[in-house]
C-alpha cells in the first residue's frame, strides 16, 4: 500500500574517486572522478521521520558529450541538476507518495535545466539521486526491504507519466518481478577501449574478468579499428573453457546510419568476426542521441539494438521501438521509476509475442550504496534476463579512498557481496556471479548501513558560467 510523505531536508556531499586504471569509452578517458552522496530526511504520514541515502559517480562527458564542453563543465552541470532538484523537492509542502512527488517535479526539473543549457539526460540525474534516497528513507521508516516494498508498491508508482499503460499494469508487474527476481546475477564484464586484450591481464584472464560469462565490448565508431579489435577479442574469448556471451556498446560514436550500416555489414560478412557475432546479443546506443531520433533503423533492425544515452524521458522507449530498436538500458542514475515503467512496457510487449529487452547497465557504480542500489534495481527488473554490467570494481580499487571503518561496516553488513583482498574491501564475485541475499534482507534500499557523513566534503559549488559576451 502506498505511503505518503514530505521531504524535510536534502543534503549533498562528495568524495574524490581515484581510478586504478583509465576507463576509455566513447571520446573520453576517465582517470579519476567524484562521487556524490545524498542524504534525505522525510516525514511519513502517521509514522514519523526517517533518513535515507544514495550515491552515484559524477561521470564526466557521459550525460552530455557535446565537444565544446570540458569534462569538468559537464560535471558542474550535474551539480546544477542536483541543486535545482533539491529546491523543487523541498518546495512541495503537502504529503504525497514518493512517485507522486517525482512526477510533480520531473517536468519542471527538465524545463529549468533547459534554460541553463543542460540536456534532459543530465537534468534527470538530480531527481534520480533524490528519489533513491527518499525510497531508502521510506523503506527504513516501515522496516521493510526493497523487494517486499516494491511488490507492495510502497512508492505509489502509477501510469500518470506513461499513458500507454494502466495503473494496474505497473502494480501487477511489480508483484511478478518480485516473485521471479534473481538471487544470483552474473556480471557482464566491460572491456574499455584502453583495456588490455591479450594474455595475462587480458579479457580472458579470469583474475581480471572475475569468471564472467558475459562481456560488454566498447566500440569507438571506426569500422576498421573496431573490427580489428573485435577479432583480437574474439580469439581470446574463444579460449575460455565455458560458454560466453557478448554485447557491444558504441556510446554514440557512430556518426550516422551510413556508418552503422557499414559496421553491421562488416560484422555479417567478415568470417574473422564470426566468433563475436555468434555470441552477440545486442548493440547498445550506436549513434548520437539526436541522430538516433532522426534515423529509423530500417533493414538494420534485423539485428538487436538498444538505446542508453538517448533514454532521457518516459517516452524514449516508445519512440525507440517505433524506429526499430529492440529495447533499452536501465541505470539507476537515469531514474529507478523510469526503469520500472520500461520494465512494465517490455513485459507487456513480450507477453504479446515481442522479443524486447531491458538490460541492466552501470556507470561505474562504486562499492557501497551505488552498486547495491543499482544491483537491487537490476535484480528486480531483469525478468527473464540474467546478467548485469558491473565495472566499478574493475576500474576502481575496491572501496578506493573510503575510510577503512566505513568499508568494514559495509563488509560486515553484506558479507556475501564484499570480501577482504589485496588490502582492500572489494566486491566479491562468485564464479562470475554477484549474490543478492544480504541486500534483499536489508531494511531500506538495499543497504543495512549508511556511509560516514562526517568524512565527506559538502558538494562543490559549480564554477560560474562565462557568457559569450564576457569572452567576446
Amino acid at each position: 500500500m502506498p505511503l505518503h510523505l514530505k521531504v524535510k531536508d536534502i543534503a549533498y556531499f562528495e568524495r574524490p574517486l581515484p581510478f586504478a586504471r583509465p576507463f576509455r569509452f566513447g571520446a573520453v578517458t576517465v582517470n579519476a572522478a567524484r562521487q556524490v552522496f545524498v542524504r534525505v530526511e522525510i516525514e511519513v504520514e502517521g509514522k514519523g521521520r526517517a533518513t535515507g541515502a544514495s550515491a552515484e559517480m559524477l561521470a564526466p562527458k557521459w550525460f552530455d558529450k557535446r565537444p565544446h564542453l570540458t569534462p569538468d563543465q559537464t560535471v558542474d552541470d550535474l551539480r546544477r541538476s542536483l541543486a535545482i532538484a533539491r529546491e523543487l523537492y523541498l518546495a512541495s509542502r503537502g504529503f504525497d507518495t514518493a512517485f507522486g512527488l517525482h512526477a510533480a517535479c520531473i517536468g519542471t526539473q527538465v524545463e529549468a535545466c533547459a534554460k541553463l543549457d543542460i540536456p534532459p539526460l543530465a537534468a534527470i540525474f538530480g531527481p534520480a539521486e533524490i528519489d533513491k534516497a527518499i525510497l531508502d528513507a521510506l523503506l527504513r521508516c516501515v522496516g521493510t526491504n526493497f523487494f517486499d516494498g516494491m511488490a507492495a508498491n510502497i512508492a505509489g508508482i502509477d501510469a500518470r507519466l506513461s499513458p500507454d499503460l494502466r495503473d494496474d499494469d505497473v502494480a501487477k508487474v511489480l508483484v511478478l518481478a518480485n516473485e521471479y527476481r534473481n538471487h544470483r546475477i552474473p556480471i557482464r564484464h566491460t572491456v574499455g577501449l584502453d583495456d588490455k586484450i591479450d594474455g595475462e591481464g587480458g579479457v580472458a584472464d579470469t583474475r581480471e574478468n572475475g569468471g564472467a560469462r558475459w562481456f560488454k565490448l566498447k566500440l569507438n565508431g571506426d569500422v576498421a579499428h573496431d573490427a580489428a579489435r573485435l577479432i583480437r577479442i574474439g580469439k581470446q574469448l574463444a579460449s575460455l573453457p565455458y560458454k560466453y556471451h557478448v554485447t557491444l556498446d558504441a556510446n554514440e560514436q557512430y556518426a550516422d546510419i551510413a556508418g552503422l550500416s557499414a559496421l553491421v555489414d562488416r560484422l555479417e560478412r567478415d568470417p574473422a568476426l564470426a566468433p563475436i557475432v555468434a555470441k552477440l546479443h545486442y548493440i547498445e546506443q550506436p549513434m548520437p542521441r539526436d541522430v538516433t531520433w532522426q534515423s529509423p533503423l530500417g533493414a538494420l533492425g534485423r539485428r538487436d539494438f538498444i538505446i542508453d544515452e538517448a533514454d532521457d524521458s518516459y517516452d524514449a522507449l516508445l519512440a525507440a521501438r517505433a524506429l526499430g530498436y529492440s529495447g533499452i538500458s536501465s541505470k539507476s542514475c537515469k531514474g529507478l521509476y523510469k526503469s520500472i515503467i520500461n520494465m512494465t512496457r517490455i513485459a507487456k510487449w513480450n507477453d504479446d509475442g515481442a522479443e524486447c529487452v531491458i538490460c541492466c547497465e552501470d556507470l561505474t557504480c562504486q562499492a557501497g550504496l551505488a552498486v547495491q542500489q543499482d544491483l537491487a534495481l537490476g535484480a528486480l527488473i531483469l525478468i527473464g534476463v540474467t546478467h548485469a554490467e558491473r565495472n566499478g570494481h574493475h576500474y576502481v580499487d575496491g572501496f578506493a579512498d573510503t575510510p577503512p571503518d566505513e568499508a568494514d561496516a559495509f563488509l560486515a553488513a553484506h558479507p556475501d557481496l564484499y570480501m577482504h583482498a589485496g588490502g582492500k574491501v572489494r566486491l566479491a564475485i562468485h564464479d562470475g556471479d554477484l549474490l543478492t541475499g544480504s541486500i534483499a534482507a536489508a531494511s531500506g534500499f538495499a543497504s543495512s548501513v549508511h556511509p560516514d557523513w562526517s568524512t565527506m566534503q559538502p558538494l562543490k559549488r559549480p564554477t560560474p558560467r562565462v557568457s559569450q559576451e564576457q569572452t567576446g
